[in-house]
C-alpha cells in the first residue's frame, strides 16, 4: 500500500531513521584538526623528523538518542537555534613535538582545534579531549638513538 502524504506526515521525525558516526571516522577527524592546530608552532614543526609528525586519535563515542537540545548559552526561543546532539565522544590524541618549544600552547590550540572540529562536523558533544605527547625531538637529539644529552 502506498504512502500518502498524510501518513508519512504521522511519523515524527526521530522514528524516521537514525544517524550515527563511527568512531574511526570521529578519530580521522581528530587527527587532523590536531595536525591543522600544530602547523602554526614552526618553531617545533621543524625539529619533529618527517613521518613521525602525524598525531594519533583515540576516540570513545557514546551514541544518545537524537534529541534537540537548545544551543548552549541561548535562549529556547525557536527551531533555528536548536541543535541535534548525535552523541558524545571522548578524545585522547598522541602527539610529538619539537623541544624546546611551547608544548603547553601548543597542547591548548590541540586541545581546542579537536574539540571545535569534532563537534561542528559530527554534530557530537565533545566531553573531554586528552592530549599524551609521545615523544619529544630535540635538535641535540637528532641522529642519536639512544642515552642522553650532557
Amino acid at each position: 500500500m502506498p504512502q500518502t502524504e498524510a501518513t508519512a506526515k504521522a511519523v515524527p521525525a526521530g522514528g524516521r531513521g537514525a544517524t550515527s558516526v563511527a568512531d574511526r571516522v570521529v578519530a580521522k577527524i581528530a587527527s587532523q584538526a590536531a595536525r591543522e592546530a600544530l602547523r602554526g608552532f614552526s618553531e617545533s614543526a621543524h625539529l619533529v623528523p618527517p613521518g613521525r609528525s602525524k598525531p594519533h586519535a583515540t576516540v570513545s563515542v557514546r551514541p544518545a538518542p537524537e534529541r534537540e537540545r537548545a544551543s548552549r548559552g541561548a535562549a529556547d526561543t525557536g527551531a533555528a537555534e536548536r541543535r541535534t546532539v548525535l552523541g558524545q565522544a571522548r578524545v585522547h590524541i598522541a602527539v610529538e613535538l619539537g623541544y624546546p618549544s611551547d608544548i603547553g600552547a601548543q597542547c591548548g590550540a590541540v586541545r581546542r582545534a579537536v574539540a571545535e572540529k569534532v563537534s561542528g562536523l559530527t554534530g557530537m558533544d565533545v566531553h573531554t579531549v586528552v592530549v599524551s605527547v609521545e615523544q619529544l625531538h630535540s635538535a641535540h637529539t637528532r641522529g642519536m638513538r639512544r642515552g642522553r644529552t650532557r
